[in-house]
């Protein structure tokens, strides 16, 4: 179906409704006010989705099938599958530490590949004019799931957590990488030239064309009260729907107060859970009958006396300077919130200390997986061993309540009602070209 020209998108960041011009070739548009993206094209995204798809797949399973790693000190070795790391807190009675591992590293980026390769094949029937046999209600239900759990894929995350790993112990003993670690650096890699590849508007364009936007036109706001847009799909609703006409998602009106609430809530509980991830040990080392626990500062003041600059620095910012500059910024965006709005330039300066929060908080990770690594690879049978701490598991916590109070939070709030000007009275802000992409 021929795509509705102009085609009218609501910014999921400022809220301004724009009307994006043809685009050709690889080339993206973003929102003239905020600079968010909001249509990437890709050029032959089927082909390209397919293709690192496939390989995504293969090379998962590699890194599964054969050995990951081994360690060997004094004449004694162990080996190691990418299994057997990611199961390493369910031998230390873990489990929900385990299963978050399993799901972020194997489950859900292989159900993430398999779903869009899926739907991507069926939007290519579609798109040439062949029947398709699959449920429309089914479609949309693995639309929604598939776009909702890209923010939880943890795999190039844990890949630089093994690699601090491996810098972290090479000075106590021998260690070999096996061909599952090389195909595991493949697959990483695979995994964002595939997320890259995947044009989400050809995708729900061939899937379930647009509805008309009615009396929206471009300029119109999340305050203009004439719409609801879908952060989905990106349909622009009526606002009395409750569900997006196109893939049926739950509509959110905009609502800060509601918004602001859960995000405290979220943030307050990291807060919380960031005392004991630190007073507590995150990993305990047992060297020839001697215990040694080690606190997250512990094990930076240990790397930074070893001479290991870069990697210490590396766990100092991943696990101590981004969630507490995160906290402290989430704590001032919405505290700010409570101050009343001032102009766009200052709400554009907020958005980017918001994005900025955004982009870091997955990263906090590398110390879990760090921990995990270790305790899977040094296990020398009462010569050497490494296992998880308590810590472990609150850091965990601090980093998905984190992630939540960003995710639930509404940007579009630095633009809400100013104080000195009738929002309604301003001209309407019409977007600029596409551009191509680099």
């Amino acid at each position: 179906m021929q795509k509705p020209s102009p085609l009218l998108i609501a910014c999921n960041e400022c809220g301004l409704v724009s009307a994006i011009p043809p685009m050709e070739g690889s080339s993206k548009a973003s929102c003239p006010r905020c600079g968010h993206t909001l249509v990437r094209q890709v050029e032959n995204s089927p082909a390209k989705v397919q293709a690192y798809g496939i390989s995504c797949l293969v090379m998962l399973t590699l890194s599964c099938v054969f050995p990951f790693m081994s360690f060997s000190a004094s004449g004694i070795s162990n080996n190691i599958s990418l299994l057997d790391a990611l199961k390493v807190f369910h031998n230390f009675d873990n489990n929900a530490l385990a299963a978050m591992l399993l799901i972020t590293i194997i489950v859900l980026p292989a159900i993430y590949i398999s779903l869009v390769m899926f739907l991507f094949h069926v939007a290519s029937k579609s798109s040439k004019g062949r029947g398709v046999n699959t449920p429309p209600s089914l479609l949309k239900q693995l639309s929604r799931l598939v776009f909702r759990v890209e923010i939880w894929l943890l795999v190039d995350i844990f890949l630089v957590g093994v690699i601090v790993s491996l810098v972290k112990i090479a000075a106590l003993a021998d260690v070999e990488l096996g061909a599952a670690f090389w195909a595991y650096c493949a697959y990483s890699a695979l995994v964002v030239f595939f997320s890259r590849a995947i044009d989400k508007e050809w995708l729900w364009e061939n899937l379930f064309p647009l509805y008309p936007t009615g009396k929206v036109k471009p300029g119109d706001t999340h305050l203009s009260g004439n719409h609801v847009a879908c952060r989905v799909c990106q349909q622009i609703n009526d606002p009395h729907h409750k569900h997006c006409q196109r893939c049926d998602s739950r509509l959110h009106p905009y609502n800060p107060d509601m918004n602001i609430g859960w995000a405290w809530s979220f943030l307050i509980s990291a807060i919380i859970f960031y005392v004991p991830a630190n007073l507590y040990p995150m990993m305990y080392t047992v060297s020839l009958g001697s215990t040694e626990r080690s606190t997250i500062m512990d094990g930076v003041i240990l790397l930074w006396n070893l001479g290991s600059y870069p990697i210490a620095a590396i766990i100092f910012i991943a696990s101590v300077f981004v969630p507490m500059t995160k906290m402290l910024i989430m704590i001032w965006l919405l505290r700010a919130e409570k101050q009343g709005k001032e102009d766009d330039t200052n709400a554009l300066k907020k958005l980017k200390y918001y994005r900025f929060t955004e982009l870091i908080g997955r990263w906090s990770m590398i110390d879990v997986f760090v921990v995990a690594i270790l305790s899977a690879l040094v296990n020398l049978k009462g010569l050497m061993s490494i296992s998880p701490g308590p810590a472990a598991f609150y850091f965990a916590l601090v980093v998905f309540f984190t992630m939540c109070a960003a995710l639930i939070f509404d940007p579009r709030v630095f633009w809400g009602p100013l104080r000195h000007r009738d929002p309604a009275a301003s001209p309407p802000v019409l977007p600029s070209a596409a551009q191509p992409q680099e």
